[in-house]
C-alpha cells in the first residue's frame, strides 16, 4: 500500500528484524544443545555445527540488513527528523519507520553478539 509516495509500515515491518534474531537464536541454541547433549566426549569438536551456525547467521544478518536498508531509505525519504510530536498520518509513519530502523539495528547487533561464543568455543565444554 503506498502512502505519500512510500510505501506504508505497520506492525510487520516493525518487529521483521526482531523475529530473524529470535529465529536465529533460537536455531542457534537449539542446535549446540541437540548436538552437545549426549555429554559423551565433551572435548569432542563441533566443527559442523559451527558451520551451520555461521551460515544461518551470515542469513540472518543479510535479511535484517534488508530490513535496515528499507527502513533507513523510507525514513529520509520522509523526511528524517527525530522529533515526531504530530498526530498526523505522517508522523505516525515516520515514527514507525525510525523505530523499525533502531530496532533493525539492534536485531543486527544481537545476532552478533550471539553467535560470538560460537567463534571462541570449538567443542561442547
Amino acid at each position: 500500500m503506498q502512502i505519500f509516495g512510500r510505501t506504508k509500515d505497520n506492525l510487520w515491518t516493525l518487529i521483521a528484524a526482531p523475529v530473524i534474531w529470535g529465529i536465529h537464536f533460537l536455531f542457534s541454541y537449539f542446535l549446540a544443545a541437540f548436538r552437545c547433549a549426549p555429554n559423551a566426549d565433551i572435548f569432542e569438536s563441533i566443527g559442523s555445527t559451527r558451520v551451520a551456525i555461521g551460515f544461518v547467521t551470515l542469513v540472518s544478518l543479510c535479511l535484517i540488513a534488508l530490513v535496515i536498508r528499507r527502513a533507513w531509505h523510507e525514513w529520509l525519504t520522509g523526511g528524517g527528523g527525530f522529533r515526531n510530536d504530530q498526530d498526523t498520518p505522517e508522523g505516525r509513519e515516520s515514527f514507525l519507520e525510525f523505530s523499525t530502523l533502531l530496532l533493525a539495528g539492534l536485531s543486527f547487533a544481537a545476532v552478533v553478539f550471539e553467535t560470538m561464543p560460537i567463534l571462541v568455543i570449538g567443542d561442547c565444554r
